[in-house]
C-alpha cells in the first residue's frame, strides 16, 4: 500500500464467515475480481484470516476479511476459531454463509454479529445447485433474514451481494470526521509535530498525514513547526491559529505558549475520538486521581513495531505514572490485537491512538471495558490530565 492509499484502519471491513468448505474463500475471490484467498476442497485450508484491500464501486475502499471456518475442530481448530472471534470484532459489515443441513452454528453467529451491532447479510453459496433454493427458504423461516443467492463459480449473483453490502453500510461510516467541528474553511491550524526516533527522516506518522489531508479538503491553513521552532512559527503568523495540534508529549510547553484565543489538542486525542469514545474516556482519566502504588495498568499499543527509545507507551507514560504515584504502581503492556480477555485485574487501561485499528474494533475493546466495569483512557486524554492541560475533543 502506497501513501496515496487509504490506510487500511480507515476502510469498511467486510467479514466473510461460514462453515469450512461453504465456499467461503471462492466467494471473496468472486468479489475481489482477484485469486485473493486459497482455494481448495480440502477442509480448513484457510487458516488466519486473510485480509484484502480493494477499491469497489459503490463501496469505495475496503476489506475483504477471508476467515476460517468457525466449525473447525480439534486443537489448532480452536486456535483459528479464535482468530475468526478476532475477525468478527474489527468487521463493519458480515457475509454469513449459509450450508448443509445444520443451521445451528450460523444462527449462534448471527446472534453475535447482532448483539454486537454489526450489519449481516446473508448468503447462500453454491446458487447453481439443486439445493441452493430449499436453504435459502430455510434462512428465510429461521434466521429471518432475506438471503442473496450467489454462485462463486458461475458469477451470479456477486453484483445483487455488491448491492446488499451497500446497503447494509453502517448509515455514518462516511460521517466520520477527525477534527469534528474544531475548525472549518478558512481558519488557520498550526501542528506541532516534532521529528524524532519513533519519526525517522523522510516519514511523517499516519495520525499526522490523516490529520494533514482532512484539513486540506475542509479548505483549512495549515502551517506545522516541530517543538523547538513553536516560538517562532507563532510568531510569524499575521493572527492567533484557531486551533493547535500537538504531539502529547508536548501538552505542557504548547500549553504554556499557546495565544490564549486558541483551541488546544493532541493528534491522540483527535485520533481517540475517531476512532474511540471520547467521553468513556475522558471519563475513565479520572480514575488515575485514585491510583496508589498497589495499583495495576494497562497500557495497550496498536501498532506491532519494537519499541524504540524513548517511546511513549512503553517509557515517558509509565515514567509520568511512577513519578507521581510511586515506583511500585505495576504496569503491564500489549500490543497489536494482543488484549487480555478479563480487564478486572487492572485499575485503569490506557490505549494508544489507535491510528492501526478500525473504529469497530476499538469500540469493541472499549464495550469490554465498560462491560466489566473498568476505566478506559486515550494517551493524550491522559497526559492533558497529568499535565493540567486543557485539551478540547472533537
Amino acid at each position: 500500500m502506497g501513501l496515496t492509499d487509504t490506510p487500511r484502519a480507515n476502510r469498511l471491513h467486510i467479514g466473510i464467515f461460514g462453515k469450512r468448505n461453504s465456499g467461503k474463500s471462492s466467494l471473496t475471490n468472486a468479489l475481489t475480481g482477484q485469486e485473493a484467498a486459497l482455494v481448495s476442497d480440502v477442509a480448513g485450508t484457510t487458516t488466519d484470516p486473510v485480509y484484502k484491500a480493494m477499491e469497489v464501486h459503490g463501496i469505495g475502499p475496503c476489506v475483504f476479511i477471508d476467515t476460517a471456518g468457525f466449525d473447525d475442530e480439534g486443537e489448532l481448530g480452536g486456535l483459528r476459531v479464535e482468530r475468526t472471534q478476532e475477525a468478527a470484532r474489527k468487521t463493519d459489515v458480515a457475509l454469513l454463509l449459509f450450508s448443509g443441513e445444520d443451521l445451528a452454528p450460523e444462527l449462534a453467529w448471527l446472534n453475535v454479529f447482532r448483539k454486537n451491532n454489526t450489519p449481516v447479510v446473508a448468503v447462500v453459496n453454491k446458487a447453481d445447485t439443486e439445493d441452493a433454493a430449499a436453504l435459502a427458504a430455510r434462512v428465510r423461516e429461521e434466521a429471518k433474514l432475506e438471503p442473496v443467492l450467489v454462485s462463486a463459480r458461475t458469477g451470479e449473483g456477486v453484483g445483487a451481494l455488491r448491492a446488499a453490502v451497500i446497503r447494509a453500510m453502517p448509515a455514518d461510516f462516511e460521517a466520520e470526521s477527525i477534527t469534528g467541528n474544531l475548525c472549518g474553511a478558512g481558519d488557520l491550524v498550526l501542528l506541532v509535530m516534532p521529528q524524532d526516533i519513533q519519526a525517522p527522516k523522510g516519514r511523517l506518522i499516519l495520525p499526522q498525514v490523516q490529520v494533514i489531508r482532512e484539513l486540506l479538503d475542509k479548505k483549512c491553513l495549515i502551517s506545522c513547526c516541530t517543538g523547538d521552532t513553536l516560538e517562532a512559527a507563532l510568531a510569524s503568523l499575521a493572527c492567533p491559529p484557531k486551533l493547535i495540534v500537538t504531539d502529547s508529549q508536548l501538552f505542557r510547553r504548547v500549553a504554556d505558549l499557546r495565544p490564549p484565543q486558541s483551541l488546544l489538542t493532541s493528534f491522540s486525542i483527535l485520533m481517540a475520538a475517531y476512532k474511540g469514545d471520547t467521553a468513556y474516556f475522558t471519563e475513565g482519566a479520572k480514575a488515575v486521581d485514585g491510583l496508589t502504588q498497589a495499583s495495576r495498568v494497562l497500557i495497550a499499543e496498536a501498532c506491532t513495531h519494537a519499541p524504540l527509545a524513548e517511546d511513549i507507551g512503553r517509557e515517558k507514560i509509565p515514567r509520568m505514572l511512577r513519578a507521581r504515584f510511586g515506583q511500585g504502581l505495576a504496569i503491564d503492556f500489549v500490543r497489536g490485537t494482543d488484549f487480555p480477555a478479563d480487564l478486572t485485574p487492572y485499575d485503569l487501561v490506557v490505549h494508544c491512538g489507535a491510528c492501526m485499528f478500525n473504529r469497530k474494533y476499538v469500540l469493541s475493546r472499549v464495550e469490554q471495558a465498560r462491560a466489566q466495569g473498568v476505566p478506559m483512557t486515550n494517551y493524550g486524554i491522559l497526559i492533558a490530565r497529568l499535565t493540567g492541560c486543557e485539551a478540547v475533543v472533537p
